[in-house]
Formats: structure tokens, sequence, C-alpha cells
């Protein structure tokens, strides 16, 4: 059998017991938030390093990145070649109001052109400003962390490893020849 009122007084209680203890909640505006490293906040565009080879695009479950290009022809690079021809970006979009942030299109990427960046403030008070153009993606770039080292105990990445004994390789034929 309870006593009446006494499921109120355990309730002051519990109400004076977390008035006396500190608060632990950061007023965001004013105390920035320790983010942890690596954090994914937006993603970020190494312009240089795009092809538009269009493989971020196709796989985006969301299809919210926009990318324009147009061909250019580039002159032979020795006498009697022949001209060749390569994609010129002219837009790269990406509209973060329909993006799901999967990182799909970061992962597909052959040529490291796109990145996480931990930025987060970046809210706009009309939602057609969240399409984000090039310029912008650019910008968020140089936020990029460095790449945690490498374990020195972890084995040598296969690719590395290959040139390297293809380097020894071809050193010890030009020995050979130059002994010859």
């Amino acid at each position: 059998m309870a006593i009446p009122g006494s499921g109120l007084a355990k309730g002051l209680a519990v109400t004076l017991r977390t008035m006396t203890r500190r608060s632990v909640t950061a007023q965001y505006p004013d105390v920035q938030p320790e983010l942890p490293p690596r954090t994914r906040g937006v993603i970020g565009l190494f312009e240089e390093n795009c092809t538009v080879c269009m493989l971020c695009a196709r796989e985006c479950p969301d299809w919210c990145i926009y990318i324009d290009s147009h061909k250019e022809t580039v002159p032979a690079a020795t006498p009697g070649g022949r001209e060749r021809s390569r994609n010129v970006l002219d837009r790269f979009a990406i509209d973060f109001a329909l993006c799901m942030y999967c990182g799909i299109c970061i992962e597909v990427c052959p040529f490291d052109a796109l990145f996480w960046s931990p930025e987060f403030e970046y809210a706009e008070t009309d939602i057609h400003e969240l399409t984000h153009e090039r310029d912008k993606l650019r910008e968020w770039m140089w936020t990029v962390p460095e790449p945690p080292a490498l374990d020195p105990a972890a084995e040598e990445p296969k690719e590395i490893a290959a040139a390297r004994k293809a380097a020894e390789k071809l050193a010890a034929q030009q020995q050979q020849e130059g002994e010859a």
C-alpha cells in the first residue's frame, strides 16, 4: 500500500538532485564542439584530380551530384603525333538537401578527387541554396585533415612493393648493360 503523495515526493527528489548537478550541455554557438578526427561533415572537391569520369554521379543513390563538361582538343605532344581530346569540367555541384552522406561517391572515385571535410556549419535559410557548386566544394577541400600515418609495423602496400621491385629490376638490367 502506497502512501498518498509518495510519487510526488519521489519526483521532487529527482528534480532537486538534478538541479544541484553541474550541467553538461555545451552551448553550441558559443562553445565549439570537440570533433573526433576524420569526422564526416561535407564533401570537398580536389578539382585537379577530377577527370570527369562521372562515376560519382552514376553511383550516387540519391542522384544529388551534377556534372557538366565539354571535350577539348589537346595538341600532339611530339611532332608527328596525334591530337588527343580530354574532358574539361564545367560544373560540379552537390545538392546537400538530397545527399544522405553515405560516402559512396568518395569510395568509387578512382582519382581521389572527393574527400570528407569536417565542416558541418553550412546551414542555409533557403533549401535551394544547399546546392553547392565547385567553388564552395573546393573551399572545403582545405579543411580536410591529413590522413592518419601508416603503422610502421604494417605490411608494405602491394602497389608500392610492385613499383619498388620493377625499379630494382630495371636498375639491375642497366647495371649489367653498363658492365658489358
